[in-house]
């Protein structure tokens, strides 16, 4: 299955899922997408004309161009997923999403799919930690592999 992780930039969350045989939605390959693609040749600013549209289907003219920008790379990321792991404040080490606005549409979008999804609070202590993996590795267990969900 494609599991949405958040923060979609964890490289914690998509190495597990991956473990697990599924296939981690994660930024890297949007913006990996945009960095490699000949035709797009001004970086940071690697967007196609039709790519500000697509922030337009979740955001207002009158919202910040950033939300709408980084809306447009998470589209693809939230029309693929089939589930999701949400990790709750998490430290900006273990993956900083950086705009709250953002943030919070994200989330709400991922709830309202109605997806098998898991939400956690980001672990403080070691017990807390391992308890975390466990979670989310019964939780990838119960979905299945993506090779059957083809």
């Amino acid at each position: 299955m494609k599991v949405f992780i958040y923060p979609t930039n964890s490289l914690i969350l998509s190495d597990l899922v991956e473990r697990f045989g599924h296939e981690p939605l994660a930024i890297m390959s949007e913006i990996g997408k945009r960095v490699r693609t000949q035709g797009l040749d001004s970086p940071p600013l690697n967007i196609t004309p039709e790519e500000p549209k697509l922030g337009l289907k979740y955001a207002a003219v009158e919202v910040p161009s950033g939300v709408r920008g980084r809306m447009a790379l998470f589209d693809p990321l939230i029309s693929k997923a089939d589930a999701a792991i949400i990790v709750r404040d998490p430290v900006t080490s273990f993956g900083c999403m950086g705009c709250a606005r953002t943030n919070e549409l994200i989330n709400f979008l991922i709830r309202a799919k109605k997806i098998p999804l898991l939400e956690l609070d980001y672990p403080s202590t070691e017990e807390d930690a391992k308890e975390f993996v466990f979670k989310i590795s019964e939780f990838l267990k119960s979905l299945k592999p993506a090779e059957e969900a083809k």
